[in-house]
């Protein structure tokens, strides 16, 4: 099985390239001393992201399919302040497809703007001995469809 990537040219401050969205609210324990959100309060908004992912991309793999992943790299580009109160929009898609792990491209948007950017590397593993395993291939059509979608 082949790496799969996505084009070099994705821009993740660009709400059309994401296929998947979640919502979250803003909460005001969500705020720093000099009333931004805090930068903990966004990477959960991302967390609530892949979550939602998962759970509307692979859940018909099976109850065991939403368990065997860990985040191997986790990097964010914060772009702007955001504050209290409203919603996020938290954009999902896949950049890449690999034989053991898939890469996410992730942003979380208010009124249209990006307040941050995230690549998440996510790595599917056997619960049992721990050790990364081979994307089963119904999980790599679900990835690599949602890498494809995320094109057009």
């Amino acid at each position: 099985m082949s790496n799969v990537n996505q084009d070099s040219a994705f821009d993740p401050t660009n709400a059309e390239s994401y296929i998947d969205w979640a919502v979250a609210s803003i909460r005001y324990s969500d705020l720093d001393p000099n009333g931004h959100v805090n930068n903990g309060a966004i990477n959960a908004f991302f967390e609530d992201g892949r979550v939602h992912f998962r759970n509307s991309r692979m859940v018909d793999l099976g109850d065991e399919i939403l368990t065997g992943f860990v985040i191997a790299h986790f990097a964010v580009d914060y772009h702007a302040p955001l504050f209290y109160p409203g919603n996020v929009d938290i954009g999902t898609m896949v950049k890449r497809v690999g034989r053991t792990s898939y890469t996410l491209g992730q942003s979380v948007f208010r009124s249209g703007a990006c307040i941050a950017s995230a690549e998440v590397v996510t790595v599917f593993f056997n619960t049992e001995t721990g050790a990364p395993q081979p994307l089963t291939d119904e999980l790599r059509s679900v990835l690599e469809t949602a890498m494809i979608a995320a094109k057009t």
